[in-house]
């Protein structure tokens, strides 16, 4: 992992004592042998994630993990909390290898997915995005993923309505991809299905944002790199099940060919939406993306997106919220959650939600016509969403709260989080 001697790491131990009296309250201690995070009781996952945040704000960069104490979340929580939007630091772990196995694992995927949400939107278009996620997954699939992407025009040939009326406002064009990993044989059935949201950069259309609210929108994207590293790591672990992924690509930008308000799309399913605000772009796209997956006859779909600011005033950037018609899939979603030390949090969804929305032109506007989509906003968005779902299958929204901060907190750098891959990936793999 390194090319450095240990020596020229810094030694970072788990305690249960208290720290000497001349540190005062400090969680995190200094010794001739390095450092040590003292465990006060409570969310102690929290703690050490919080004290890796400090030490490598403090200027710390390359460390070593040793001591009895540490597991393979705790390890997994600090690296979290040590990790920067700049390369040029380094986690030692320690344990057996099958731990270290893992927490490598976890770390290279997080590495593709953090990359690929930081980059900058002038580089990363809407058909390089696609490209990218089918190329890494193929690279760990091999001859067991198989994919197309279909882009420009050709949406429209296909119907998928949503993502050309957001994407061709710009002039990259937007994109689908669809891939397909089967390691069992040609006919097996699909037992998942994942939909990424994949805005490369959203500007908020005519609906436009204020500089402040659209500096951070090159991780408008974090949908599609989740979905696309859950299934990386389900398939370095061992997957096998045949699943399918699509991811919704486009700019949402402001042209002479950009979509407007008011404008009316009708989808694959005859579904007819009038655009009340262009900001709400994602679940437009991810509309597309959830009919595609249905079609697969999948019984278990799960989206993820970073979908609405109404998430994030709901449940913090802590949190990603969660959403589902059945209980039991978001009981399941909360202890996978738990089992790799992320955090969801459900928000209602009820079947009068798809009608919080209304048109008087179309059966659903894509919003409500004031700020933020109005009360309840995150949970009106997904039912927008459900209209597009099939009844016949399980489904979960992930509406990622926690994917991005747009400067360092107390628990994450700057930039992408990665915060919900490991959770979607337990789910794929059952």
């Amino acid at each position: 992992m390194s090319e450095l001697k240990v020596t020229e790491l810094m030694k970072v131990q788990l305690t249960k004592e208290a720290p000497a009296a001349h540190w005062g309250k400090a969680d995190v201690t200094y010794t001739a042998d390095g450092a040590q995070i003292h465990l006060a009781g409570g969310d102690e996952l929290r703690q050490i994630q919080m004290a890796a945040r400090k030490l490598r704000s403090q200027g710390i960069s390359c460390v070593v993990l040793a001591g009895q104490l540490w597991d393979l979340n705790s390890q997994w929580v600090f690296a979290q909390g040590f990790a920067t939007a700049k390369p040029g630091y380094q986690v030692h772990w320690c344990g057996d290898e099958a731990v270290q196995a893992e927490l490598q694992r976890r770390l290279d995927v997080a590495t593709f997915a953090r990359q690929l949400i930081n980059d900058t939107p002038e580089n990363l278009s809407p058909v390089k995005l696609a490209q990218q996620a089918a190329k890494w997954l193929a690279e760990i699939g091999g001859n067991k993923v198989s994919y197309r992407i279909i882009e420009g025009e050709a949406l429209l040939e296909e119907l998928w309505i949503g993502i050309h009326a957001v994407g061709r406002g710009s002039e990259r064009p937007p994109a689908m991809l669809e891939l397909d990993f089967n390691p069992l044989a040609a006919d097996a059935p699909v037992s998942v299905a994942l939909v990424g949201k994949g805005i490369t950069f959203d500007s908020g259309g005519y609906s436009i944002k204020a500089s402040e609210g659209m500096l951070g929108m090159k991780c408008d994207m974090g949908g599609a790199a989740t979905v696309t590293a859950a299934l990386g790591l389900a398939i370095k672990s061992g997957l096998n099940k045949r699943v399918k992924l699509f991811l919704c690509c486009a700019e949402n930008l402001i042209s002479g060919r950009a979509y407007k308000l008011g404008d009316i799309l009708t989808y694959k399913n005859g579904v007819t939406v009038e655009v009340v605000n262009t900001d709400a772009e994602g679940r437009l796209v991810l509309a597309d993306g959830l009919q595609a997956a249905s079609a697969t006859g999948a019984p278990f779909i799960i989206d993820a997106a970073t979908l609405t600011g109404a998430a994030v005033m709901a449940v913090g950037s802590n949190y990603n919220a969660i959403f589902s018609p059945q209980t039991d899939v978001l009981q399941l979603a909360q202890q996978k959650a738990t089992s790799v030390a992320e955090r969801v949090w459900p928000l209602p969804l009820d079947p009068w939600h798809k009608e919080m929305c209304p048109s008087a032109y179309a059966d659903t506007a894509n919003s409500r016509a004031m700020k933020g989509g109005g009360a309840g906003g995150a949970s009106n968005a997904a039912g927008f969403l459900w209209r597009f779902v099939s009844p016949e299958a399980k489904w979960l929204h992930v509406d990622l709260a926690g994917a991005f901060e747009d400067s360092a907190s107390a628990m994450w750098g700057a930039g992408a989080t990665t915060h919900g891959v490991l959770t979607i990936s337990e789910l794929i793999k059952g």
